[in-house]
């Protein structure tokens, strides 16, 4: 046992997303456009601002060519920063004031042979967790044909009914409503509902 399929985890349909670009701190021109970028000016504004043709500024934006200082002075004066903000390397943003409601039972759909998922959130872009809901539809082990793998840590909630959770290097549990579990999503596990209905659960992967 030791692959996994997409069908069965979401999380790795969602969290195959756009990632972080870390930008070199030598890469001044890029540097520069960042800081435009953050003050909300176009090119053509931040010309007005420092006095520097709009090409001028396009062409050290993508590294075409160097600045000289009195650009640099230009720059820093019309864009009302320091000069040592130029140089700093850039430091890694926050991401602040995101929001996704995902109103009940308004989550996308996601069903399976073993689960019928309804993803959470789905909106946003470069999450750090990826957040679902699930109905339990498994009843014995062998459904699956195999162990769940993914990358990533996950959480696990138990909403409605109870499940059996089977994980590849300790002995099965059962979890009752409001039971609760985290665990590396790498060791091999699958959920079989033990409850009179498919239980629901609120599962949580994190990268």
């Amino acid at each position: 046992m030791g692959k996994s399929t997409l069908d069965d985890n979401p999380a790795l349909v969602l969290t195959q997303e756009s990632q972080e670009n870390n930008i070199d701190p030598l890469r001044l021109g890029q540097r520069i456009k960042d800081i435009r970028l953050e003050l909300g000016l176009t090119l053509e504004e931040a010309s007005q601002k420092t006095g520097l043709a709009r090409s001028t500024l396009s062409k050290i934006e993508n590294e075409q060519i160097s600045p000289t200082f009195q650009a640099m002075q230009k720059l820093a004066h019309g864009l009302d920063i320091g000069m040592p903000q130029l140089f700093e390397p850039p430091k890694k943003m926050v991401a602040t004031g995101r929001r996704d409601i995902t109103l009940a039972q308004q989550g996308k759909p996601h069903p399976t042979s073993t689960y019928e998922h309804e993803l959470l959130a789905t909106q946003l872009s470069g999450k750090k967790m990826t957040p679902f809901k699930t109905r339990v539809r498994a009843r014995e082990f062998e459904e699956y044909g195999d162990w769940v793998r993914h990358d990533g840590e996950e959480f696990l909630l138990v909403l409605e009914g109870s499940v059996m959770l089977y994980t590849e290097f300790y002995e099965p549990i059962t979890l009752h409503v409001g039971d609760s579990v985290y665990y590396d999503a790498n060791m091999g596990h699958v959920l079989t509902s033990v409850s009179d209905s498919d239980a629901l659960i609120l599962w949580v992967t994190a990268k």
